[in-house]
């Protein structure tokens, strides 16, 4: 396919990736997921000699073609720091590999119960992963946006710096944001426990549909559990974080290790705004740059070991100190926004346009 020449110059060898991996030996395999087994190795790619993850197609696992082209159309246009990088692809030998940075913690899902991670960096990587986020929703110049559709915690990738990158391209969307509503019918898709359970009602999907399964990656950190397992098989975890937050006891459920060293005014704010994400009501979840907002006041908060006066205070500046934006008359997944400039987002190139012609043919 003519298009494909663009992606030229990401292109390895399959025989380049078998020599890193051993041939995809047993020694070089660091994981499995929804696409497949993932591999680490020593490659020479576009950007140089480095270390990376080789992502495996195994279309035993449900997904193929669709997915592999659409994680290369996003990765290829949507970079920013809190990203992984794509570094390259193979589609040889009736292999389909990605390529993509290394990194070294892996997912965030192996740290949640872990005594070494801090409030403080359990913070700092919530808001990393906040700002990848906001990113994928700003529209910019071309009015368009992206929903993952799969946020999870194993989909927050760890640097060595402990630096959170989202991950797992493969089922998301890009979302049309200047219209009357801003909005896409398509079938439910995600992992069980982070779903919006509107989305998998209606197969409505939105922005807040992302914002809700992020609010569930928010109440792990709190918690220091994977929202699966079983833990009570009486209720969710969803329903199980609810009811622990309307009953002013999330001491009952704040993983230990942290419980006794989380300021008054961080947990209320970090609380809040997690518990929001959640709401039922897509229209009362809030947008991902006040989550942004909300989690940097939290941070700054703990750093400080401020009080609880005026915690809730700031709380409601951060979410009304700006006008309405001007937006497309009757959207229903709008509401008053903080200011964007703040987090340094940037638009995304006009010639995206381009890449969703392209995307159109694997979908």
């Amino acid at each position: 396919m003519s298009d494909l020449k663009r992606f030229e110059h990401l292109k390895v060898q399959l025989e380049a990736i078998r020599s890193a991996t051993n041939n995809f030996g047993e020694n070089h395999l660091i994981g499995k997921g929804g696409f497949g087994k993932v591999y680490k190795g020593e490659l020479f790619h576009c950007e140089g000699h480095t270390t990376v993850a080789l992502k495996c197609l195994d279309r035993a696992f449900g997904q193929g073609d669709r997915e592999f082209w659409n994680e290369i159309l996003m990765l290829s246009l949507y970079k920013h720091e809190n990203i992984v990088p794509l570094l390259g692809f193979c589609d040889d030998g009736g292999e389909k590999i990605l390529v993509y940075k290394y990194a070294s913690r892996r997912g965030l899902d192996l740290y949640l119960n872990s005594n070494n991670l801090t409030w403080v960096r359990r913070l700092e990587i919530c808001i990393g992963a906040a700002r990848g986020l906001t990113y994928l929703h700003n529209p910019g110049e071309t009015k368009q946006r992206v929903l993952h559709r799969d946020i999870k915690s194993s989909n927050i990738l760890l640097d060595e710096n402990w630096n959170a990158m989202i991950a797992d391209f493969g089922l998301s969307k890009f979302c049309p944001a200047d219209l009357q509503y801003s909005f896409i019918f398509s079938n439910p898709v995600g992992t069980f426990g982070y779903w919006d359970p509107l989305y998998t009602e209606t197969g409505l999907l939105t922005k807040e549909s992302d914002v809700y399964s992020f609010g569930v990656v928010l109440f792990e950190v709190l918690c220091g559990r994977l929202c699966t397992g079983n833990h009570d098989n009486s209720q969710s975890f969803t329903e199980l974080v609810r009811k622990h937050y309307k009953e002013h006891n999330l001491n009952g459920i704040i993983f230990g290790n942290i419980k006794d060293k989380i300021n008054r005014s961080s947990l209320k704010v970090f609380s809040v705004i997690a518990y929001q994400c959640l709401k039922r009501d897509r229209n009362k979840r809030p947008l991902m740059n006040e989550i942004l907002a909300a989690l940097e006041t939290a941070l700054e908060y703990q750093q400080n070991d401020l009080g609880n006066t005026g915690a809730m205070d700031k709380l409601k500046q951060l979410q009304e100190s700006v006008p309405l934006e001007s937006r497309a008359k009757g959207d229903p997944t709008t509401r008053p926004r903080t200011a964007t400039e703040r987090f340094n987002v940037s638009p995304i190139p006009l010639h995206v346009f381009e890449f969703l012609v392209l995307q159109c043919q694997f979908l």
